[in-house]
């Protein structure tokens, strides 16, 4: 018999989150692979405030529990967030699954979550005491674990809207569909009047983090294609001692391998 609480408001759910020691379900896609007899669940399917997607100047905002196939199906999303969302498990299990239990699970192999990290969108948090906003990767202290406070819930997920239609997504698993990355690569570059305004990458599924490194991609900016070709090498190697995988179902040097290949293969369709 599963023990919880199924608060119709946002209001309720916090006080309860306040008051009791309990577990956030969204979807429970993978809670329920794990059901714990003695735990008691607060059920936030039916609050409707985390339930829906707008736009403002600056954000697409995401509530933190809209399915997969709600985002799917939205007009808002940008083409680089489908497309890690129709990668991810079956229509089933994208109809109950959400963004926000995604993030929360504080896996490296989350798909959406790699996303949000390169184009570091921001993540606002609430409890009955106020509300902060954090810059998703500030969000993650390791494998399974956040800086949520256990009197918060993650309510909306703050996505830029700008310089996100030159991306390059890629999941490298053992099938097409159903498939746990082994490691997945996802990148943004904008290039407007000949220069490079901003670059972006992330590497999932390799370390017990989303690995970002804003200093090495800072290279390539305010450079020309010509120039920032010439600095290829010294990027390369640049990211070639920065990743260090962690062996996982397959060798760390396969993961390695694959990730320079995946870094290369987006310089390259880019012209660099």
């Amino acid at each position: 018999m599963v023990n919880g609480y199924l608060p119709a408001s946002l209001q309720q759910a916090l006080e309860i989150r306040a008051k009791e020691k309990v577990i956030p379900y969204g979807g429970g896609t993978d809670l329920m692979l794990a059901a714990d007899e003695k735990a008691v669940y607060l059920f936030l399917n039916k609050i409707l405030e985390i339930k829906t997607i707008t736009i403002d100047e600056s954000y697409i905002r995401i509530g933190a529990a809209c399915t997969f196939t709600q985002i799917l199906e939205s007009p808002l999303i940008p083409s680089i967030l489908k497309a890690a969302i129709q990668v991810i498990a079956a229509p089933g299990i994208r109809n109950v699954g959400t963004g926000g239990g995604n993030i929360c699970n504080a896996s490296p192999k989350a798909d959406s979550a790699l996303i949000f990290f390169v184009t570091q969108a921001k993540l606002r948090l609430g409890s009955s005491k106020g509300e902060r906003i954090i810059p998703i990767r500030e969000f993650y202290l390791g494998r399974n674990k956040t800086v949520l406070a256990g009197d918060e819930l993650l309510l909306e997920i703050l996505m830029p809207q700008d310089g996100l239609n030159n991306y390059y997504y890629q999941k490298v698993g053992v099938r097409n569909a159903l498939a746990i990355a082994r490691v997945s690569f996802a990148a943004l570059l904008d290039v407007q009047e000949g220069r490079i305004k901003h670059c972006s990458t992330a590497f999932g599924a390799i370390s017990d983090v989303i690995i970002c490194r804003e200093d090495i991609d800072a290279m390539l900016i305010d450079k020309t294609l010509a120039e920032a070709s010439a600095l290829k090498a010294k990027y390369l190697t640049s990211y070639d001692k920065a990743i260090n995988p962690i062996r996982g179902r397959v060798s760390a040097e396969y993961r390695k391998k694959v990730c320079l290949n995946l870094l290369g293969d987006f310089l390259a369709s880019n012209g660099i």
